[in-house]
């Protein structure tokens, strides 16, 4: 009989790596457990709404702000847009924090800090996206 540690691996789950790969076999390189949920979070934010066309609203509104202003509101539009995607897309999580700060190095890159918890096995996460935007004409 499997133990509930086991069950819960099993509801995580496991899927094609993205990007797509080859094992050490030769075969497709799988993501297991957490590396799959991070891949899916990944996936989702990488992903403009519409741009699936069986599944236009899957993805992330925050690509719909690449020429916005570097301001305020643009980092609070960020914080809605993903906590609102992955409320959607990945149910195998709870976003605690979405925080969206300046690249210190790069004004053109924002860094989206997202602390989220795996709610089968209440493990608090933080993910790091890098969003791209173009910089305003002073």
């Amino acid at each position: 009989m499997a133990d509930s540690g086991d069950r819960v691996r099993s509801f995580l789950g496991t899927g094609l790596a993205f990007p797509l790969g080859v094992d050490g076999r030769g075969g497709l390189a799988l993501a297991s457990e957490e590396q799959a949920i991070e891949r899916s979070i990944r996936l989702i934010l990488a992903t403009a709404k519409g741009e699936r066309r069986m599944r236009p609203n899957f993805g992330c509104g925050i690509h719909d702000l690449v020429f916005a202003p570097n301001d305020a509101t643009m980092e609070g539009l960020i914080q809605y847009h993903v906590t609102e995607a992955l409320g959607w897309w990945e149910p195998r999580i709870e976003v605690r924090d979405v925080d969206v700060l300046t690249s210190p190095d790069d004004p053109a890159q924002v860094l989206v800090s997202i602390r989220y918890v795996v709610r089968a096995t209440n493990d608090e996460r933080n993910l790091v996206y890098p969003f791209y935007v173009i910089p305003g004409e002073e």
